[in-house]
């Protein structure tokens, strides 16, 4: 039996909107096309703070920089994957200000500021050799990792990050898109907390992350 024009005219409609339905799910599903990375170990300032608190709020007296950084951005602990700044080129430390390392400048997809705050942040214990381990859940690639550590001497507790502040300890080659690069890093004479700094340089476009790991060299 034919369909009259307006039972055809209403099946088209419904067919229609159970399709606009079902993309619209699928695009729900669909992961964030702002998935980064970050390095996971030594962990960095804001993911350190949501594996041990996730989005709630840390406790002031066990955790006062996570409570710190909660209280003036909780999306800079929620956003753990986007400390990053674009087109940079060669002369970063040029672009990225002193006291400005641990948030990419200011740039990134939210105000990291906080993570620049100098305090008593979480740290993890190394011995001089220990691996960075960088997370990209976006497998962006990598052109090159460089890490630095804070010069002995450097109180993180108490003072702003500079370029001068920082040495040089290790710069790897190119890394294919996969979800973890690793590299073993050697150092002597470190004793004490330290800060361990992370710049990755992404394949996938000028982009370079900037990405601070409070330790203790044992």
């Amino acid at each position: 039996m034919n369909l009259a024009p307006a039972t055809r005219s209403r099946r088209t409609a419904l067919g229609a909107t159970v399709l606009a339905t079902s993309m619209l799910g699928l695009l729900a599903q669909a992961p964030a096309v702002s998935a980064h990375g970050t390095v996971i170990a030594p962990e960095t300032r804001n993911y350190g703070c949501l594996q041990r608190w996730g989005s709630s709020e840390p406790d002031e007296a066990q955790d006062p920089m996570c409570y710190r950084t909660y209280h003036e951005n909780p999306n800079a602990i929620t956003a753990w994957k986007a400390v990053y700044a674009n087109n940079t080129g060669d002369n970063y430390q040029q672009v990225i200000p002193d006291g400005q390392i641990c948030s990419a400048g200011g740039q990134g997809e939210t105000n990291y500021g906080a993570l620049d705050r100098p305090g008593p942040w979480t740290t993890t214990s190394l011995g001089s050799d220990f691996t960075v381990d960088v997370y990209d859940e976006a497998r962006h690639g990598a052109d090159w990792l460089e890490i630095y550590v804070t010069k002995q001497g450097f109180d993180p507790q108490t003072q702003l990050i500079g370029w001068d502040d920082l040495e040089l300890v290790k710069k790897t080659g190119r890394y294919p898109y996969q979800a973890h690069y690793t590299t073993d890093v050697s150092t002597s004479g470190y004793s004490g907390r330290h800060v361990v700094v992370t710049v990755w340089k992404a394949s996938h476009m000028d982009q370079k992350y900037f990405l601070c790991s409070d330790v203790d060299f044992n």
